[in-house]
């Protein structure tokens, strides 16, 4: 079996950041070794010293700017809930505007985008954060094409996720993209979690927003959207066995709420994203890159 190549991954830590944006990813690319890859990754913070994440537990530093590779293979870049706070320190924005600059490939855990948008290099790209925090996204970030359903997104070498776990989900992305599906199925089967999730964010939301219903029908109609919120109005009454009318009466009694209002059926059911085989990836738009400077966040300051 031919040796893999070293691939240095940077992960960038920092106070308040989110464990599992963190350790997900580095848990993945760690197990990945275990059958053959050669991920040699280091945690990053501003000033090289240890970071207190939000959860209260101490994550240690392997160093600062100085001490990291010339050009990191991967750049991973996790979030914070309070993300205006981030974007607004200075040194955490420079650090990874520079590895920006200097990584083959960039990426984001949950509110981490925000922080890549701070940089501007997701100007003009799709992108995706936590499904709380898409509108956010998009109204700070006007120039970010902001996608509130993927799991994760790839455009061009930048590649974005949604909210906490889905960190396993884009490191596991990124080890087949390196090492083949073989690999990544291993590692995901070590972890025991899956190779490609099934659906997207909105199943998350859809399932937890409205009240939990008693009602046994109407929590199997809850599972069937939380499994694919794009199914059709037609498509969940069949399943489900009941007529239009009974489960907008069921909705309004359990839930306080109607169907459309929990997710967004539709008469014809609008077209799949599509993949590429044999991968876990979104088959990405044609790669935009904005001719803008990069820009402060806009809902942030008015100062360029």
């Amino acid at each position: 079996m031919k040796r893999a190549t070293p691939h240095p991954v940077v992960i960038v830590a920092f106070d308040g950041v989110q464990l599992l944006d963190v350790t997900g990813p580095a848990e993945v690319f760690s197990t990945a070794n275990l059958h053959g890859a050669r991920y040699e990754v280091r945690i990053a913070s501003p000033d090289g010293t240890d970071v207190r994440t939000s959860s209260g537990v101490r994550i240690g530093a392997d160093g600062g700017p100085g001490s990291l590779p010339a050009r990191p293979g991967t750049l991973v870049v996790p979030g914070r809930s309070d993300w205006r706070r981030a974007v607004a320190d200075p040194a955490l924005t420079g650090l990874v505007a520079e590895l920006v600059r200097r990584s083959r490939r960039v990426t984001s855990v949950c509110a981490g985008a925000f922080v890549l948008a701070e940089t501007g290099v997701l100007d003009g790209r799709r992108a995706v954060t936590h499904w709380r925090l898409a509108a956010q996204l998009a109204a700070a970030y006007p120039l970010v094409r902001v996608e509130a359903d993927p799991v994760f997104v790839q455009d061009g070498h930048v590649v974005t996720s949604a909210g906490v776990t889905s960190g396993i989900d884009l490191a596991l992305s990124l080890v087949e993209e390196d090492h083949g599906p073989a690999v990544a199925r291993e590692v995901a089967r070590e972890l025991v979690v899956f190779m490609a999730r099934p659906g997207g964010q909105s199943q998350y939301s859809a399932r937890l927003t409205p009240r939990e219903a008693k009602h046994p029908v109407l929590r199997t109609v809850m599972d069937v959207i939380g499994a694919d919120p794009r199914l059709t109005l037609d498509e969940v009454t069949r399943d489900a066995g009941v007529s239009g009318r009974r489960l907008a009466r069921l909705f309004r009694s359990e839930t306080g709420m109607t169907p459309g209002s929990t997710w967004n059926p539709s008469v014809s059911k609008p077209p799949r994203p599509s993949w590429r085989p044999g991968t876990t990836r979104w088959t990405p738009w044609p790669r935009s890159r904005a001719s803008a400077p990069p820009r402060r966040c806009a809902a942030c300051s008015s100062t360029p």
